[in-house]
């Protein structure tokens, strides 16, 4: 039996690859991404169309986080054709959808692909059903497809009231399995409404979370997102993922206090974005550990610093 660690990072997108991406230097860690299936955008949602396959676009992500390969392979999965035939697909995308082809299995496509990046840890699909996310509004107009509740044709300013699958769907059983036996399970960053509260809205997943008798942690956003966390603050973030979860359903909240250059900052609020402010007061009937600090990476874009996350992330195991 091994004696590792066993850590669970569940969502999607980017924010995921940086959580394992930071991870996975630490070699005495067995770590698990659950990754959202909701995803229906770009060459993710031509795939799912003409082949009825689960999207790869998350899993990719999270494949490519994990390897240890070499540099050029791990790029190779990310590459995206500019023009012709296959112009917006990810070559990766286009590989687990011909290793599903191949294997029949959608599991077994990723797994296989997993070989192919000398992954550290397993990438396991919240669920193996397909199903569309849905979001309704304060209005009451009803949003159909993760990529328009991302990318919003409707009036950003609106607040989501509520979003759902449809149909339903089950949790794929190493996902519940990998939950309960963890050690600690990391949730966020990432989008709250297209990459985190999906995987919680897919049945099982919730009352295994709470049931787990690892360390439940959930790491805020940096920057808020038109069409989802317009104006929000970090006790809102906490707040909307408690309302499909539960109160006081984490143990720790890590939270950046550090605000970005100005400059920075401008070119953020052009597309809408603001950043995140840590309103401690408006968390003092959160009842755990609240972990908050520098968390942001050098650079132009704002992003959590992979490392900083990650080494906060050890000492609570």
């Amino acid at each position: 039996m091994s004696n590792k660690k066993i850590i669970v990072a569940i969502g999607g997108g980017t924010g995921v690859f940086t959580v394992l991406s930071g991870l996975k230097n630490y070699p005495d860690l067995n770590l698990k991404a659950i990754v959202s299936m909701a995803d229906d955008g770009g060459s993710t949602g031509i795939l799912r169309e003409e082949f009825g396959i689960l999207p790869p676009g998350d899993i990719r992500r999270a494949l490519v986080a994990l390897s240890h390969s070499d540099k050029l392979l791990a790029e190779l999965f990310n590459y995206r054709f500019p023009q012709g035939g296959l112009s917006g697909h990810s070559f990766g995308n286009l590989l687990i959808t011909s290793l599903e082809r191949i294997t029949g299995s959608f599991e077994q496509a990723v797994r296989e692909a997993g070989k192919i990046l000398s992954t550290q840890g397993e990438v396991i699909p919240v669920t193996l059903d397909q199903c569309r996310l849905f979001a309704k509004l304060e209005n009451g107009e009803i949003i159909q497809g993760e990529t328009n509740i991302d990318v919003p044709k409707h009036d950003g300013n609106l607040k989501i009231e509520r979003i759902y699958l449809k149909p339903k769907a089950t949790a794929n059983p190493k996902a519940i399995k990998a939950i309960l036996n963890a050690d600690l399970v990391i949730v966020g960053p990432g989008d709250l409404y297209t990459s985190l509260i999906p995987n919680f809205l897919v049945s099982g997943v919730r009352n295994a979370l709470l049931k787990t008798k690892a360390k439940k942690v959930y790491a805020v956003n940096l920057m808020t997102k038109f069409g989802e966390t317009h104006n929000f603050s970090a006790s809102d973030f906490v707040s909307s993922i408690e309302n499909y979860i539960g109160k006081n359903c984490f143990d720790y909240i890590l939270a950046n206090n550090k605000k970005p250059e100005e400059k920075i900052l401008k070119k953020y609020r052009e597309q809408n974005a603001r950043f995140v402010n840590f309103d401690k007061e408006n968390l003092d009937d959160f009842k755990g550990g609240i972990i908050a600090k520098n968390f942001l990476r050098k650079g132009e874009l704002v992003r959590h610093n992979s490392r900083t996350l990650a080494e906060e992330i050890i000492k609570l195991i």
